[in-house]
Formats: C-alpha cells, sequence, structure tokens
C-alpha cells in the first residue's frame, strides 16, 4: 500500500483539476437531446464551455442561469425558473441536467426544493421535459466526482423503480470520465459482437464523436443515450461499471431495480480485458468470436515488440485518480517505474492501489517538483510548459488536451487500445532517445581527472 500525501499548498500552482460542474455537464452532454445548466454566475460557464470547446472541437450546448449580484444575495430561484423556461421554449429539450456551481451551494440555497416547487407550478409548461439536479459545488472535488454525480442523479431520478422483466441479451455498461470517444464506440461494437445489446450511460460517442447534422442546426446534444433507455435500465440482466467513480451510480442501480452489477477498475491491460471478454462470453452463452481472439493476439506480439522500450524507464503521471491507476498499472505492466504520480483530490479509495510509493494530492506544479530525472510525462496539454522545462517528453491524456487533433478518437482501452498505447508511447520513446556517437563509447573520454595535467601559466606584470 502506498502512501497518499495530501494537499499542503494554499494556492495552486498551473492546476491539474477540472471542476466539478464541468463532470456533470460532460455527462449529461452524452444523453440525447440534452442541455446542460449550470446555476450560478455566467463566468463560471464560460471558463467551462472554453475548455469543452477546445477540448472537442464542437459546439456544445451548455446554458448559464447566469446570477448577478442581486439574485446572489436574495437568492436564484427566479432565475432557474426563468432559464428552464426559456430553454424549453425555445428548445424544447427532452433532458434538462442543472449543475450547481460554488455560488449557490456557498450561499446555501436548497436547490432540490426550488427545483421541486418550479417543476410543481410549471408542470403543464414542462411537460416532456425530464430535469435532474446534480449537486456539484466547483470547491470541492474535480472533473471525476462530477461525472459519477451526473450519472447517479438521472439513474436516481428518471429509471423506473423495481423489479422489472429482464432481456437476456442487453446489458448496461457505465462509463467512466476518462474513456474517449473511440474507447466508448469500441466498447459498443465489442459488446454487439458477442450479440448482446449494450446501453451506455453516458454514451459521448454517438453526441461528441465529430458528426455534424444534415442541413440544420440543432440546439440541444444529437445522439448519446435516450431518455428512454435511462428509464428502462431496470430491464438489463447485468451492469457493468468502469471505473471506481463509477461504483456509486451502480450501486444505486442495483438498489433501485435489482440489476447486479461487476466493477472493473480500469479496462487497458491484457488480464483486464481479458476478465472483461470472459464476463460478456458468459452472459452471451457463446464463446469469445475470431476477431477478438484476433486482436489479443495482436496485443501479445505488441507486448513483446515494446517491452524493450519500456524497461527501467521512469514515468511522471498527473490525472485524476482513476485515469491514474489506469495508466499506472499500464506502464509497470510493461516493466517501467512510476517516478511521480499526482492527482486531483484523495478521497477515491483506487489511489490505495496505484502502483507507486506515494500520491501527492496536488498541481502541475507539483509534478515538476517530482518529475525531476524522468523520461516521460504523462499529463494535459497544461502540463506542456513543465515538460519543456524539464526537458521531457509529454505523452497528453486525460481533460483538456486543445493543442492536438484526434484526442477523443484514439483508443486507450481492450485488446485494440492497449495495443496502441503501446505503440505510441513507445515511439515517443524512440523519438526522443539520445543517438550514440563514437566519443560516448570511449570510457576515458568523460573520465575526471584528480587534478589538472596542464602546465601552469605565468602573467607578466
Amino acid at each position: 500500500m502506498n502512501r497518499i500525501l495530501p494537499q499542503t499548498k494554499s494556492a495552486a500552482v498551473n492546476p491539474l483539476k477540472s471542476s466539478q460542474p464541468l463532470g456533470a455537464a460532460l455527462a449529461f452532454l452524452g444523453v440525447n437531446d440534452a442541455i446542460p445548466l449550470f446555476h450560478g454566475s455566467q463566468g463560471c460557464t464560460s471558463f467551462a464551455l472554453v475548455l469543452l470547446v477546445r477540448h472537442f472541437k464542437e459546439a456544445i450546448p451548455l446554458q448559464t442561469t447566469a446570477m448577478d449580484e442581486v439574485a446572489t444575495i436574495l437568492g436564484g430561484m427566479d432565475h432557474l425558473e426563468e432559464a428552464i423556461l426559456n430553454l424549453k421554449t425555445r428548445t424544447n429539450p427532452e433532458l434538462i441536467g442543472v449543475c450547481t456551481t460554488a455560488l449557490v451551494e456557498t450561499r446555501g440555497e436548497d436547490i432540490a426544493r426550488d427545483l421541486s416547487n418550479i417543476k410543481m407550478m410549471r408542470a403543464k409548461e414542462l411537460a416532456g421535459t425530464e430535469i435532474v439536479l446534480a449537486n456539484t459545488p466547483d470547491f470541492d472535488g474535480a472533473i471525476e466526482e462530477g461525472w459519477a454525480k451526473a450519472v447517479t442523479a438521472m439513474i436516481q431520478r428518471m429509471t423506473l423503480r423495481g423489479e422489472q422483466a429482464r432481456q437476456s441479451k442487453k446489458i448496461a455498461i457505465l462509463p467512466g470520465w476518462n474513456l474517449t470517444v473511440a474507447d466508448i464506440e469500441h466498447l459498443r461494437e465489442t459488446v454487439e459482437s458477442f450479440g448482446l445489446k449494450p446501453v451506455i450511460l453516458p454514451d459521448l460517442s454517438g453526441s461528441l464523436d465529430g458528426t455534424v447534422p444534415d442541413d440544420r442546426w440543432v440546439p440541444t446534444t444529437y445522439g448519446g443515450t435516450t431518455v428512454k433507455d435511462i428509464q428502462e435500465l431496470g430491464t438489463v440482466v447485468k451492469c457493468i461499471a468502469i471505473g471506481e467513480h463509477m461504483h456509486r451510480p451502480a450501486e444505486v442501480l442495483q438498489r433501485l431495480t435489482g440489476v447486479p452489477y461487476a466493477l472493473f477498475q480500469s479496462l487497458t491491460g491484457l488480464t483486464n480485458t481479458d476478465r472483461f471478454t470472459s464476463l460478456l462470453a458468459w452472459i452471451s452463452g457463446g464463446p469469445v468470436p475470431a476477431k477478438i481472439r484476433r486482436r489479443r493476439a495482436q496485443l501479445q506480439d505488441a507486448l513483446l515488440d515494446g517491452h524493450f522500450h519500456f524497461g527501467g524507464k521512469k514515468i511522471a503521471i498527473a490525472a485524476e485518480p482513476d485515469q491514474l491507476y489506469q495508466l499506472a498499472t499500464f506502464f509497470t505492466g510493461m516493466g517501467a517505474e512510476i517516478a511521480a504520480a499526482v492527482t486531483t483530490t484523495g478521497a477515491s479509495k483506487i489511489l490505495e492501489q496505484v502502483p507507486a510509493e506515494q500520491v501527492q494530492v496536488g498541481d502541475l506544479g507539483d509534478l515538476e517538483g517530482l518529475a525531476a530525472g524522468a523520461d516521460l510525462l504523462v499529463t494535459h496539454s497544461h502540463g506542456r510548459q513543465a515538460a519543456e522545462r524539464l526537458g521531457i517528453p509529454l505523452m497528453r491524456v486525460g481533460f483538456p488536451i486543445f493543442d492536438r487533433l484526434g484526442s477523443q478518437h484514439k483508443l486507450t482501452i481492450l485488446y485494440q487500445g492497449t495495443r496502441d498505447l503501446i505503440f505510441d508511447v513507445a515511439n515517443i520513446f524512440q523519438a526522443n532517445q539520445q543517438t550514440p556517437t563514437p566519443s560516448s563509447f570511449d570510457p576515458f573520454s568523460n573520465r575526471e581527472t584528480p587534478y589538472d595535467s596542464r602546465p601552469p601559466t605565468f602573467s607578466r606584470h
């Protein structure tokens, strides 16, 4: 078991984490015909919107209640009601996901009561639109907790309660926030290859995959999990949660509907993927498809080809807890060493399983201080300055990645994603290795001499 070191600084130096409301908004963006609504000031929404647009390179339907000074003092129920009614009138979404910010949470408003009153008083106007509340103050947690709270809130609010008739070929998948669009799409294709029908919540591969609607402007999300799918989650035969932060939503679903769940801390690596495919084969009652076995063989070959480049390398990682665990276990499994591990919050149980001597809760300033002598820096785009100062190559992962194209279309899970990760990292090591020169093989070239062998010199006066 490693040591988890708490944050001691009173200010962040080059912040690592993104806020809870942003994580909740990202989860709501994975639902079809939805709009996330930030309940707070306009500046909070603008900052999150900029990050989301720069990362995905897509139009993001993020709205705000635009709390001003008067509303901050007297209360924001009127602003919340007006915003919800405007969204209903102008866009008629199937789902409005309300994400609270530090402004209203610090003031101590009872948002759940306010929202309940709005629904009761405006029942006729709001008919046909689900409104889900996620309490996500900026001052607590990070993107991981916000994502999990939004998924939990959607299940609690929308899923029909009680035991229901189960469909033997239908399963629910609750992916972690750290899975890319390509990961979720690949996950669905893999499940379908076993003859199973997956319901993925949230499903970013349907809404943020770069698809442009034909000849029309859509003010909400288009693609993703449908409201009906969320309502009928109780009909699945099994739920698969990916990442420790998805443990809570899976437990809530089981409590409400009786659906059993299986938790996978990561789907990266040969062992984790073997467990996942074995579970799918057991649920389907059939053999593992030939194309899946072929991808496993390709990964085995990649493991043989790549481990020469990983052995003995020192890796410095800064990421959210579940992504930190995912990447750290991947690197150590390839023979590398975790020289520095920095994360955003210390509440996750998964941090105890990170294969590093210690995990520092902190920021990218802490990573820079701990990463001296490492061979690779692994974090998001805000780590590029630290990598440049340290002279260490940077592998961009997580959120946000705004200085590279195609980050959301990179695979990181299952056999194919693990294979691609091996190749990506090995190529970084090869591109940055020192080219040997004849002098570097001379054992006497850099030898230190105990005295200065040069003849003395005298100056004339």
